[in-house]
């Protein structure tokens, strides 16, 4: 059955979420490199099947896209001209990183462990996802 997949985009790293098969949960999936993020997910169509994908859209406070949004397009024409048959929604990412640390502090998760920006991107990742697929239901 094919899954959703949430994406908090960065130019150095890429933090990945997936949907369950029922499409109401989120979970970290992986933290890959920018420069090898197209060629991941490929790979992952192929073996689970992607029916859209949900990208974090940066915003300031007031509501107008953030500088780091010029980014993002650039990526996702990437996405668009590589997967033309899949669906991409954006997803305002305001305050994913911060949601990410608290929801590690709450889990228990050491200090160092915490630092991991890996892990906080994928975390954010998901964040994103879940926030997408509360708001459909």
């Amino acid at each position: 059955m094919n899954r959703i997949i949430g994406i908090d985009y960065g130019r150095k790293r890429i933090g990945l979420a997936v949907s369950d098969p029922l499409g109401m949960f989120a979970s970290p999936l992986e933290t890959v490199p920018s420069a090898k993020i197209i060629e991941y997910l490929k790979n992952y169509a192929e073996r689970e099947g992607i029916s859209l994908f949900v990208v974090g859209w940066p915003m300031n406070l007031d509501n107008t896209p953030a500088q780091s949004a010029r980014f993002v397009e650039e990526f996702l024409r990437r996405l668009r001209k590589n997967f033309p048959d899949t669906p991409v929604e954006l997803e305002d990412e305001r305050f994913t990183s911060v949601l990410a640390h608290r929801a590690m502090i709450d889990g228990g998760m050491k200090k160092m462990d915490r630092r991991d920006k890996a892990v906080v991107d994928k975390i954010s990742a998901a964040i994103i996802l879940q926030s997408y697929l509360d708001r459909k239901k």
